[in-house]
């Protein structure tokens, strides 16, 4: 008896998956070009969905996009090495009908992802590489660290002044110094309970300062490896820009080449305002919420610094003075620094300090 085996072949087709991430489970909606075809949920495995789609789609190229978020991009480098086209895409950026955003759940989140993909409404993010991801990860959480030291030194100074006390004269609680921190350890409130809550948290402010010692120290000890040390060696050239600041932008930035012109660098960071228009009314609503924040946030920090070392900022910075508050002006020093770092990096040159903005 002869036996006849028919296997259909997709060859050359593309095979569309929106993928809906959850620690338990995955739904997936596929998409055959721009038809929709299935959907499902499956266990968390890409070695799993992977095996399906060549079970039923041998042979096609696979797309698969999710949205970034508590799961980082393992995923998407699973999914690299198994063979398949993986992107992440920006949650807020995914087409979203009425319907879809009143009746959210993962399967309509799976669906419009793999349909939008499907038809080319996607923008993917930027993907880094593990070692980049972790070397940022590590600048990341001694920012972290930082403000959580920062709580602690106003939870004292709340309890401090919770309860009546005050300095001596011959000493001040800015910077913080050995000899403010002992005259803390020394204090005894009225009852052994206060003064255990005054110890835990000195204690918890210690612990913290240790640690961020640490981890600044490792930051600058991978300042000195490859890839870093080159183009941090070039930052530190530009006024404003400290230590580990300079880190900060190489591990947030990682490669200047994928921004085309400092307009798309400046959306990236934030340092653009917003418009809102209508027929023939404008409305412009001030600097983007659309940011990084940490990059933001350093830049601006730069900044200030920047206008105290570099005549030509310090000159910009009074003339925008002039016609705006100094908490406008200096978006716009940031946004000038942010240009001589893009010229930095992508030169390969030092920056050399002139005398006019």
């Amino acid at each position: 008896m002869w036996t006849q085996h028919t296997q259909v072949r997709f060859d050359g087709q593309d095979v569309y998956v929106g993928l809906d991430n959850a620690k338990r489970s995955w739904k997936v909606a596929i998409y055959l070009g721009d038809m929709f075809f299935q959907a499902f949920t499956q266990t968390p495995s890409p070695e799993a969905l992977m095996h399906y789609l060549r079970h039923h789609f041998p042979g096609a190229r696979y797309h698969i996009v999710y949205e970034a978020g508590y799961f980082g991009f393992w995923i998407q480098r699973a999914f690299s090495q198994l063979g398949a086209e993986c992107s992440v895409t920006n949650p807020a950026d995914v087409p979203t009908t009425n319907k879809e955003r009143r009746g959210k759940n993962d399967r309509i989140d799976a669906n419009k992802l793999g349909r939008s993909y499907a038809h080319g409404e996607l923008h993917t993010i930027y993907v880094p590489d593990l070692a980049r991801e972790e070397d940022r990860t590590l600048v990341r959480t001694r920012m972290r660290f930082v403000r959580k030291q920062t709580r602690t030194k106003c939870q004292i100074k709340a309890l401090l002044c919770q309860f009546g006390y005050h300095l001596p004269e011959d000493m001040t609680d800015r910077y913080w110094s050995r000899a403010y921190i002992s005259w803390l350890q020394g204090l005894t409130l009225t009852r052994a309970s206060g003064t255990m809550a005054k110890d835990v948290l000195i204690q918890e402010l210690l612990s913290l300062r240790k640690t961020i010692a640490t981890m600044t120290l490792s930051i600058r000890h991978l300042a000195q490896e490859d890839p870093y040390r080159c183009p941090y060696d070039l930052l530190r050239t530009i006024g404003g820009i400290g230590p580990l600041a300079a880190m900060t932008l190489l591990t947030e930035i990682i490669d200047i080449a994928r921004f085309k012109n400092l307009d798309r660098l400046c959306s990236f960071v934030g340092l653009i305002p917003d418009e809102k228009s209508t027929g023939d009314r404008e409305y412009h609503t001030g600097i983007t919420k659309r940011r990084n924040p940490v990059l933001r946030f350093i830049l601006i920090e730069c900044a200030w610094m920047a206008i105290r070392s570099d005549p030509a900022l310090a000159e910009a910075f009074q003339r925008y003075c002039t016609r705006m508050p100094s908490h406008q002006a200096i978006v716009r020093i940031a946004r000038k620094l942010l240009n001589r770092i893009r010229f930095v990096l992508k030169n390969q040159a030092p920056y050399v300090s002139g005398v006019a903005a």
